[in-house]
Formats: structure tokens, sequence, C-alpha cells
């Protein structure tokens, strides 16, 4: 934006001299320093009172308008991205750490990112300043889980990722393992079936890294009862547990 928008010659000042003078010099200001919504609103209250004189002077004002018209225009797209970067995304600062993204009554609600002091770091769906919705959550260790989220806690579908190599991938509840879900060990041998409470409970199927499969049931993260062992040479094997 050049330093002086608006450049008035001796012949326009004729009817309205102080009025303009005044009215131009807070224009120009005001457009060196658009940083909020306000400032906007102040530039089309000035915009307005500059096109009642226009309209009472049409002949000596043609360019002046044609000038304003360019303002207008610009303003209105200043106020769009303004909308979005300053009312939709915005800074949070609180004890916790920091937060980017958008707000709603002071509170993150929308898209946003927060990053804690800890070196924990979210990225999602926000509602009321919990995790809401699809989110990635990073925990300063490496571990990290990408999925749903309900009021803060994972919850829905999701993967959870181990930074010694172990992944699970399946259904979550009130921050937990729970419902049907596959756990693969970072060796190579992984575990499909039941979940509840954070732990195998129910039926499942050990799939081992050297091929052998064993399925029954679990209980606590324990096996119980009977339990069939195919081997990958074919042999079929029992045990109870």
């Amino acid at each position: 934006m050049d330093q002086n928008v608006l450049n008035l010659s001796t012949q326009l000042y004729i009817n309205h001299h102080n009025v303009l003078l005044g009215i131009v010099n807070d224009l120009n200001q005001l457009m060196n320093n658009v940083n909020d919504n306000l400032t906007i609103k102040r530039i089309g209250d000035i915009i307005i009172k500059l096109n009642s004189i226009i309209n009472e002077n049409k002949n000596y004002f043609e360019s002046l308008k044609n000038d304003l018209s360019k303002i207008y225009a610009k303003m209105n797209k200043n106020f769009e991205e303004l909308k979005f970067n300053k009312d939709n995304n915005k800074e949070l600062l609180n004890h916790n750490g920091r937060y980017y993204g958008q707000v709603i009554n002071g509170l993150p609600e929308g898209k946003g990112a927060m990053t804690y002091n800890d070196g924990d770091k979210y990225e999602g769906d926000w509602k009321n300043a919990k995790f809401e919705g699809r989110g990635i959550y990073t925990w300063n260790n490496g571990d990290r889980y990408i999925g749903d989220f309900n009021n803060g806690l994972k919850d829905g579908k999701g993967i959870m990722y181990w930074k010694d190599g172990d992944r699970y991938e399946g259904s979550f509840r009130n921050d937990k393992k729970e419902g049907k879900g596959i756990y693969y060990y970072y060796n190579g041998t992984r575990y499909e079936g039941d979940w509840r409470n954070g732990k195998k409970e129910g039926k499942g199927i050990y799939y081992y890294y050297n091929g052998d499969r064993e399925m029954g049931d679990f209980s606590n993260d324990n096996k119980i009862g009977k339990h069939i062992l195919l081997t990958f040479t074919g042999e079929v094997k029992t045990q109870n547990y």
C-alpha cells in the first residue's frame, strides 16, 4: 500500500477544505495500520462520509470516487482475510502451553494445534477446549496416536504407535483399547481379537512371527481355557490354561 493512498489537489478543497483535509489524513493513517476489524469499520465510515461529500460535488470529485472504489474493493478482500486469520485462528497461551487455531468464546473450538510445555503435541478437532473428532496426539517420548477423540479421550477408531515399534489398530473407548482390534508386536507377532478396558478379553488369535497360530479365550490379558495351536508345519496341538 502506498504511504499516501489519496492526494487531493487544491481544486478538490474548494467547498470542504478543512473537512476533507482531516478526513483524508485520517484515512491515510488508518490505511497504513490495517490490523483489526475495528480499523476496517472506521475506514468504511470515512468512505461513507467522503461519498456524501462527493455526491454534493460530483464535478470535482470524479477521480477521487474512482480511487475510493479501488480502496473499497481492497478493504473487502482484507476484511475476509482478517475475518479468517484474526477471528477464527488465534494464539492462546496458558500454563499448559501454546494453542493456535480456531477459537469461539475464548476457547479452542474447530481446527487447531496445541504444543504443551512438556513437549507433547496435539493437532486436530476441538470442542469446548477438548479434543473432539479426528486428531493426532504425539507424546514427547515418540509415541503417537492417530484417530477419533471424544471429550478429550481416545474414543472410536484409531491407531496407536509406540516408540519401541509396537502398534495397535482398532477400537478405543474412554482412552483404552475396547472392542475389536489388532496389536502388532515389534518382533512380527500380532494378536487379533477382543479387547476390554485396555486388555485382551474374549476371543482372540495369536499369529506368531514363526508362522504358528494360536486360538482361544482371554481374560484380563491372560490366556484361559482350551487353546488350539496350529504350527507352521501343519500340526494341531491343544493347551489348557
